[in-house]
């Protein structure tokens, strides 16, 4: 498919003439991109899933708080992973009229459940640390380090796997941010186990547990709010939208841009639309395909965030009086 579609103006516009400049980047580099991540994903839940069950059976057996927190992320991590293996397959279904961008907002969806399921497992790791900062029960040192240690290593191991595609899309963020959040958790773990060895301050556990708190859940709220941004379509962050106003504004044979809108269907497609008002005779003297040019050109290449979707509407002066009100 060539990736660029134009409408040109017709010698006679009819009272609406619309212009359309659609960019549609392959779609290959997204499947095989879709397919590593899956890959990525599928290893971090093996192991995850494995320490998981390894650390919840000891915390048992060694009354650790940290240990049990730990295996509290892992549960979430868990799911979260199962979660965006779910995204990562449906964000590969193609088109439909039915649903014209396939299924690739289930990429934010993914990110935003495992953010907020995070959040909620800090909240209540946090209240039963002050419980136990208060009641300060006994643990058992040397086995919390073990678990720690074993959980750390593996914690490394899914990071270095899903390190490559952290960048590719939300979803995947939020597994890196997950597993992140349990390698902190190991650490943590670690030194409460040290601290209560060498100590006998069981308390140290239930601070140990109170710190991955606070690393993990202002990082979770952060992942949440992107991926919301993309859910109730926000202008991506990185556009200044006045500032694509004025510029296409600024273009030869343009008099107004008004209906402007962009968002972010998923990482990496952002998509802009907008009505472009022109001179009546542009769209008899054939500027209007040369225009349409521009706005694709200035759309794609100008600005921070490159839109290769994009839509515009090309419109006479004599039309606007028969626009609603616009902004």
């Amino acid at each position: 498919m060539n990736p660029t579609q134009h409408l040109g103006a017709r010698p006679a516009p009819a009272p609406r003439e619309r212009s359309h400049a659609h960019g549609h980047p392959h779609g290959h580099s997204h499947d095989h991109a879709a397919i590593a991540s899956r890959h990525r994903l599928a290893i971090a839940l093996a192991l995850t899933s494995t320490v998981l069950v390894a650390e919840a059976i000891i915390s048992m057996l060694t009354g650790s708080l940290a240990l049990l927190a730990d295996a509290g992320h892992m549960l979430t991590d868990s799911a979260g992973l199962v979660m965006a293996l779910t995204a990562a397959h449906l964000s590969t279904h193609p088109a439909t009229d039915r649903s014209t961008w396939g299924l690739r907002r289930a990429e934010a969806l993914g990110a935003a459940l495992q953010a907020g399921m995070l959040s909620v497992v800090g909240t209540v790791v946090a209240l039963q640390a002050v419980r136990h900062l208060i009641t300060a029960p006994p643990v058992q040192a040397h086995g919390m380090a073990a678990m720690g240690v074993i959980g750390l290593v593996a914690n490394i191991v899914a990071l270095l796997v899903l390190a490559g595609g952290r960048g590719e899309n939300l979803n995947t963020r939020a597994a890196f941010l997950e597993v992140l959040g349990d390698a902190l958790g190991s650490v943590g773990v670690i030194v409460a186990a040290a601290v209560v060895a060498l100590t006998g301050w069981d308390r140290a556990d239930a601070v140990a547990s109170l710190v991955i708190v606070a690393l993990i859940v202002p990082r979770a709220a952060a992942l949440l709010r992107q991926a919301m941004r993309h859910l109730m379509d926000f202008t991506p962050e990185d556009l200044d939208l006045a500032e694509v106003r004025a510029h296409m504004s600024s273009l030869e044979h343009v008099e107004a841009v008004h209906d402007l809108h962009a968002w972010t269907v998923a990482s990496g497609l952002p998509v802009l639309t907008a009505h472009v008002v022109v001179r009546d005779e542009c769209l008899r003297d054939g500027h209007a395909a040369t225009i349409l040019d521009r706005l694709q050109e200035c759309a794609a290449e100008h600005f921070p965030v490159r839109i290769q979707h994009s839509t515009f509407q090309i419109e006479p002066v004599s039309h606007l009086e028969h626009e609603p009100a616009y902004c």
